[in-house]
């Protein structure tokens, strides 16, 4: 990969987004980094997800697992399976620094989750760190903050 522009930052959030609602999560299992993390924490400004409880903090062997689970023929909980549709704004920029191969995104949207005749909406936050590796830009770590992140929630089955 050449020099990242700010079109490619905002074609690989559009992408990874895409790859989740077309329920293709080996394509995008490997946006990730090996050390990635996937975070939604529990709480405004939350700084660290080790010191507070957080709705998800899951690294690569946890998200492989629960896509080892969605994918499976066997997980009686998505028969049906769930489906879910991504509203983004255009994703802001916030980084680009070459020199430390540090790049951040920062994207509003709005997520339907459905399954059945249950059907879930969500507004929030997602911030994406990102880093090229091997020619490729990599998901550091995907921080998706909600705006309701105090509410009471059932499953969240599949990825914001």
């Amino acid at each position: 990969m050449s020099a990242v522009t700010e079109k490619d930052l905002v074609d690989f959030v559009y992408r990874e987004a895409r790859l989740l609602d077309e329920l293709r999560y080996e394509e995008w299992l490997a946006l990730y980094a090996e050390d990635a993390h996937y975070w939604m924490p529990a709480e405004w400004q939350q700084t660290n997800p080790r010191l507070q409880a957080s709705l998800m903090y899951e690294d690569m062997l946890l998200l492989k697992i629960r896509v080892e689970r969605l994918s499976g023929a066997r997980t009686f909980s998505q028969k049906p399976k769930s489906r879910a549709q991504h509203l983004l704004q255009v994703p802001q920029v916030d980084e680009i620094d070459p020199a430390e191969n540090r790049y951040r995104t920062w994207t509003s949207f709005h997520y339907a989750e459905t399954r059945g005749d249950e059907f879930t909406i969500y507004a929030g936050w997602a911030r994406h760190d990102l880093r090229v590796e091997e020619g490729s830009l990599k998901i550091v770590l995907k921080r998706v903050d909600l705006v309701n992140f105090d509410a009471p929630f059932g499953n969240i089955q599949l990825f914001m």
